[in-house]
């Protein structure tokens, strides 16, 4: 059996739960993280940007925190994230999409799924991000959206 992959879940993941366009995937994402596919990985961002979120998103992500490895916003992922900002991957206003993208990095996640897809699931950024990576000393990040790494159990192979 192989080793189930550790996954970083930005906040829209958590979010697209409730949300009509990114439903049924990122359901399917959870659930891969329920069948023991996916370990899951997220951090007190998540959290903190929770906070404003409907009820129903909340209570969805509480749910999911007994299955959940947080990563700790250290010394080494604000270092990171001012890194991407510095290299002007992204904007200072986003900054917490810089941090995610961090965090994932320095909690060794193996990926990071998310609905971003105009600050962290860009062909371009994702390059970006990756060479900073590899600049400071860090392993590239596989970063995909959820609808690219749910199984589809009923597809012949």
């Amino acid at each position: 059996m192989m080793r189930a992959y550790q996954v970083y879940a930005d906040t829209a993941v958590f979010g697209g739960v409730l949300d009509e366009e990114f439903q049924e995937a990122s359901r399917a994402f959870f659930d891969g993280v329920g069948r023991g596919r996916f370990v899951l990985v997220s951090s007190a961002v998540v959290d903190r940007e929770l906070k404003g979120a409907p009820e129903k998103v909340k209570e969805f992500y509480e749910s999911m925190l007994p299955k959940t490895e947080i990563v700790d916003v250290s010394a080494e992922a604000l270092e990171l994230e001012q890194a991407y900002l510095a290299a002007g991957i992204l904007a200072s206003e986003s900054a917490m999409d810089a941090l995610h993208v961090a965090l994932a990095t320095v909690g060794h996640a193996d990926l990071i799924v998310s609905w971003n897809f105009k600050h962290i699931v860009h062909f371009d950024k994702i390059r970006q991000f990756n060479a900073v990576n590899r600049l400071h000393g860090w392993p590239t990040l596989e970063i995909y959206s959820p609808k690219e790494v749910i199984s589809y159990e009923d597809e012949n192979l």
